[in-house]
């Protein structure tokens, strides 16, 4: 755990008191060296995000979510259907390990990835939905910082984490225009 109880990139914290020949098979998936993104840091990341909206009082079934947050890209192959193959894994799995209505809803928020779009009531699937695309928008911040400093108005990480981003909204950003 990093501070203030969050996980930490390099250490995913698994969900069960038990069945670490599982999480060991999990982590060993998602450390593979054909993995670019849908990787080790990945999986600690989603996890994070779950752990920060549990902690704004984002109310959710912690051990479902969890379980699926480590099986939703369990089998990341670039081929169709790598979500229903990581639901089959977690349903062989989990089978026996957690009661009935857990896997079931491991199994429906494993799936339930492949399109991200939970009905705005199902709070377990907007959970993992927000923590697996919430890089989306730190690359997309990443891109508007980068842009911010090409055409000529530095930017720093220091003016973003001081909550000073009104920078980024006056006035509006625009190439310089050169007189030929």
């Amino acid at each position: 755990m990093g501070p203030a109880g969050t996980r930490s990139p390099a250490s995913p914290s698994w969900p069960l008191n038990d069945a670490f020949e599982l999480r060991d098979s999990l982590l060993e998936s998602y450390a593979a060296p054909s993995r670019s993104y849908h990787d080790t840091r990945h999986l600690s990341e989603v996890l994070a995000r779950l752990d920060e909206l549990a902690a704004h009082d984002t109310v959710l079934d912690r051990l479902p979510v969890e379980l699926a947050a480590w099986f939703h890209d369990a089998i990341y192959d670039g081929r169709q259907g790598a979500e229903e193959r990581s639901a089959t894994w977690a349903q062989s799995s989990l089978d026996g390990l957690v009661a009935p209505n857990v896997v079931a809803e491991v199994l429906r928020l494993v799936r339930l990835t492949e399109t991200h779009r939970p009905d705005d009531g199902d709070t377990n699937g907007c959970a993992l939905s927000d923590a697996d695309l919430a890089i989306l928008a730190a690359t997309a911040m990443s891109r508007t910082i980068a842009r911010v400093n090409i055409v000529g108005r530095p930017f720093s990480q220091v003016t973003l984490r001081s909550g000073s981003a009104t920078r980024l909204a006056a006035p509006p950003l625009h190439s310089p225009v050169v007189a030929a």
